[in-house]
Parts: C-alpha cells; sequence; structure tokens
C-alpha cells in the first residue's frame, strides 16, 4: 500500500521554506543569474547615454523611458526571464537527474515545486526591480522631488511583477509535461504575445502582456505610449490585477498537480 506523500515530515510551510532558501542562495551564484543581471544593465547603460545626451531636454527623457526602456523590460525582458526560470524549475531536476534525490526526501511535491518557483520568481523581481529602478531614477533624476513620480514607478514596478509572477506560471506548467518547453515558451513569447497585442477589439485580451499594459501609467500630457500602447484597449486596472493573479494561480495549480501526478523517465 502506498504511503501518504509526506507522512511524518516537515509541514508544507516548512518544507516550502526549506526549499524556497536552498533554491534562492543556490540560483544567485549560477552562471545565468549573472547573464541575466548583465542583461539587465543595458536599459541603465541606455538610460545613462540619453541622460547625457538629452541634457535639460525633460520631454525627450520621459518620452525615451516610456517608448524605448520601459518596452524593453515588458517585452524582453520578464518574458526571457520567466521562459528560462519557469521552465526549468522541473527540466533543470531530470535533466541533471537530482529529482529522484528531491522527492525521496520528506518533502512534499508541491512544496517543492511552489519553494522552487518562488525562490525564481523571487531573483527575477530583484534583478528587474534593480534594473527598472536605475534606469527610472537617472531619466527622472530632475523630478526627485516630485512625489508623483514614486507613484508611477510603483505602478511600473507592480505591473512587471504581476507579469513576472504570470508569465512564469505559465511557462513552468509547460516545463512539467513538455520535453521541449523552451521552444513553445519561444513561440508563445516572442509570437504570439508580440503580435496578438496589436490587435484591436478583445483579441487582444487573449494575451499576458495586454493585462500588464493596462496598468502601466500614461504620460503626464495624456498621450498613449507611441510604442507599447499602440491599439490598446485597456483593462480596467483592477479587473487586470485579478486576472494576472488569477492566472499565475491557475497554472501554478495545473502544474502542481501534473508534477505530483506524472512519473518522470530519464533518457539514455
Amino acid at each position: 500500500m502506498k504511503q501518504k506523500e509526506n507522512a511524518g515530515g516537515p509541514s508544507f510551510w516548512m518544507s516550502f521554506r526549506r526549499v524556497f532558501v536552498f533554491f534562492f542562495f543556490l540560483g544567485r551564484r549560477t552562471g545565468r543569474s549573472r547573464v541575466f543581471f548583465l542583461l539587465g544593465l543595458i536599459p541603465v547603460a541606455i538610460a545613462v547615454m540619453f541622460r547625457i545626451v538629452l541634457a535639460g531636454r525633460t520631454g525627450d527623457l520621459v518620452a525615451v523611458f516610456n517608448d524605448i526602456l520601459i518596452v524593453f523590460f515588458v517585452t524582453f525582458d520578464i518574458v526571457i526571464l520567466s521562459l528560462f526560470y519557469g521552465t526549468s524549475i522541473v527540466a533543470e531536476e531530470t535533466e541533471g537527474r537530482t529529482l529522484p534525490y528531491l522527492i525521496t526526501r520528506p518533502l512534499s511535491k508541491p512544496a517543492i515545486f511552489l519553494g522552487k518557483y518562488a525562490a525564481y520568481v523571487t531573483l527575477m523581481f530583484i534583478m528587474v526591480s534593480t534594473s527598472l529602478s536605475l534606469s527610472f531614477f537617472i531619466m527622472n533624476g530632475h523630478r526627485l522631488r516630485d512625489p508623483a513620480i514614486y507613484l508611477t514607478f510603483m505602478k511600473y514596478e507592480g505591473s512587471l511583477g504581476l507579469g513576472i509572477l504570470a508569465y512564469t506560471a505559465f511557462f513552468a506548467f509547460l516545463g512539467t509535461f513538455l520535453k521541449r518547453a523552451i521552444l513553445v515558451g519561444l513561440l508563445f513569447g516572442f509570437g504570439w504575445e508580440n503580435v496578438i497585442q496589436y490587435f484591436p477589439g478583445s483579441t487582444q485580451k487573449f494575451s499576458l502582456v495586454h493585462y500588464m499594459k493596462s496598468l502601466m501609467p500614461r504620460r503626464p500630457s495624456g498621450g498613449p505610449l507611441s510604442i507599447l500602447l499602440f491599439r490598446l484597449e485597456p483593462t480596467e486596472p483592477v479587473v487586470a490585477v485579478i486576472t494576472l493573479v488569477v492566472i499565475a494561480a491557475a497554472f501554478l495549480a495545473l502544474a502542481c498537480w501534473l508534477f505530483r501526478a506524472k512519473e518522470y523517465l530519464f533518457e539514455e
């Protein structure tokens, strides 16, 4: 008779915390994290360059951040981070043949999966938040005494944070049952998401990026972002937040169920 999972072992939250701490500190030291950290310096370098070139032209500085830097974060940075970290939650354990060592410990499979997901999401948020903070305040250095820019920054950060949660949950779900999940993820993240967001009407709502863009602040002048928010028919912010949270929770629940139910076989 099969024993109950985690019988006599630590509680779910204790298991979750152990997995989270282990993979968070392990993830910080990997070459992948170093590469992605360097990738996050690209918008900072661009911000410094434009800050020097456009010195004194405050309107142009705001436009550059909205039309170039934030586009980098939304359409590339968080997608590529979420794709590689999300699909690796299961893949790196099966490819490295370390999965048996994890699942034979007195830890529940959902706690392992969610703990690793939370560790990677935290790492990604730190990297994105650091890059966003530096580039945003470099470009808005002339407005540091204006309380409004801090609210604007929080909106950008909140939107990107919710995007990380949803994208990573979706890619983690793909990684639980597809051997080449990263290829499917690339098609979704840089194919579907980059095309469907510019369709008119309700069609664009079948993308995660639509709900992120719906949370983005408008320019002070009231005009939309010329690139990122082109043809955007925004969803109400509260609905956008709820949608992203529900999407993340749904795909995490499915991923945990699959991870718990599936037996992973190693290829020779």
